[in-house]
């Protein structure tokens, strides 16, 4: 962020949320804050941005899905924020511990961004820590969101994947949309020998038995595949 705000001062906050409730339980508790100011109370991703042009907020307290997608879009205003708005911290709500969320969201910096799980924000004080954390170009991660990101980042490491170079893995990618050796080489501009090569270090690597090359070819796709959804299979 390219200023910081000085302590002790007012926060002007606009509030996102499609949910009725949520907006109605989150105003009730910014409402009566002694050090923030409530300034627009939105149901869509739309009237969200047309706010942050009319009221200035130093803050945005938004859904993590809204319409018109209801996909991310407490995502993207995050990252169009950081482009047009960059003194304006984010603070994104869920439902989802889910880590892809939260590293999209920090994908650009960490400054000035939060993420936290709707079912604390009843915590009042939680929520004001998260607000008043960018506000002063902070962040701030909910406990339950970092400690899926490390699960997950211990999953990736102890998938056999792990073992493979980038090239490798675009290889491999390329065995798993079912391209045999010659067409790997063309898109890769690589000679059928490397092709070879390569994907023998691959099959070794994967720690794939002696087989026929298309059983091995099939197994080794059908790990990609799993990792790719989230979860190696036991080999």
């Amino acid at each position: 962020m390219s200023s910081v705000r000085p302590q002790g001062e007012r926060i002007k906050v606009a509030l996102a949320d499609d949910s009725y409730l949520v907006r109605e339980a989150v105003s009730q508790i910014l409402a009566r804050h002694p050090r923030i100011d409530l300034v627009a109370v939105c149901e869509d991703r739309d009237s969200l941005l047309a706010a942050v042009e009319s009221e200035r907020p130093g803050v945005v307290v938004t859904d993590i899905r809204m319409p018109p997608q209801r996909d991310e879009e407490g995502i993207e205003i995050a990252s169009r924020l950081r482009d047009s708005h960059p003194d304006v911290g984010v603070v994104v709500l869920s439902q989802y511990a889910e880590p892809r969320y939260g590293l999209a969201l920090l994908a650009a910096g960490s400054d000035g961004r939060a993420y936290m799980l709707k079912e604390r924000v009843g915590d009042e004080g939680q929520l004001v820590a998260a607000i008043e954390a960018v506000a002063h170009g902070g962040s701030f991660m909910d406990a339950r969101v970092v400690e899926a990101m490390i699960k997950e980042r211990g999953k990736a490491e102890r998938s056999p994947l792990s073992e493979l170079t980038p090239r490798e893995l675009e290889i491999l990618g390329l065995i798993a949309q079912g391209k045999s050796n010659g067409k790997i080489g063309e898109e890769l501009y690589l000679s059928k020998r490397a092709v070879e090569k390569h994907i023998n270090s691959i099959l070794l690597k994967l720690d794939l038995p002696e087989a026929q090359e298309v059983s091995r070819r099939v197994m080794a796709t059908l790990i990609y595949l799993s990792a790719a959804e989230g979860s190696a299979p036991a080999r």
